[in-house]
């Protein structure tokens, strides 16, 4: 009796354990090869304990890393580049995919670097990440709430649908709109 009271008791305990232990939901449009996320917090904490071996690439577009701000520490490799161009089905604009990615990566990276990769969002640096798995890197982390974060999705609060929730920038991280033209990528697409 006194060893099934236990095993009732502790068999419960170990599960919550075990689930609080497992991470975060990832939405399956930033979802990765290598299967390694993180969030911004986390992030930043791996890059503070680390900075020479930890590089952070924000893969957002040179627009978005000048205007909007960027974390101090990161690198703007864009995935895609504005082609200023409309896509009238989807009503947005089209993105152009910078074929120079991977190469200029190569250049900021040691191939022993951990590489967190993050967008406005988490679903541009999913993809990036893949295609740096794809060019033989490892150790590639998608920031799964990139430096805006997620929209806020309750029609009741103020900001609904601004990217209020989570991310970079709204847990206060170090952030800036200082730039320096060597960790921009500054070459023009053709």
């Amino acid at each position: 009796m006194k060893r099934t009271l236990i095993a009732a008791v502790a068999l419960p305990l170990i599960t919550v354990g075990m689930v609080q232990a497992q991470p975060p939901q990832v939405a399956e449009a930033k979802q990765t090869v290598p299967g390694l996320y993180v969030t911004a917090e986390e992030a930043y904490e791996k890059w503070k304990a680390d900075p020479e071996n930890v590089k952070i690439i924000d893969v957002r577009t040179p627009e978005e890393y000048v205007f909007v701000g960027h974390p101090a520490m990161a690198w703007n490799v864009p995935l895609k580049f504005l082609a200023y161009e409309w896509d009238a089905e989807k009503k947005t604009s089209v993105m152009k995919l910078n074929s120079g990615f991977a190469a200029r990566v190569r250049e900021i990276v040691k191939p022993t670097d951990t590489i967190l990769v993050t967008c406005r969002s988490g679903q541009r640096s999913g993809p990036a990440v893949n295609i740096l798995a794809e060019a033989g890197f490892k150790k590639l982390y998608n920031v799964i709430d990139g430096v805006e974060g997620d929209k806020v999705k309750d029609p009741e609060n103020i900001f609904h649908g601004k990217r209020m929730k989570n991310g970079w920038k709204n847990a206060g991280l170090p952030w800036t709109y200082d730039l320096d033209p060597k960790r921009m990528y500054l070459e023009a697409e053709e």
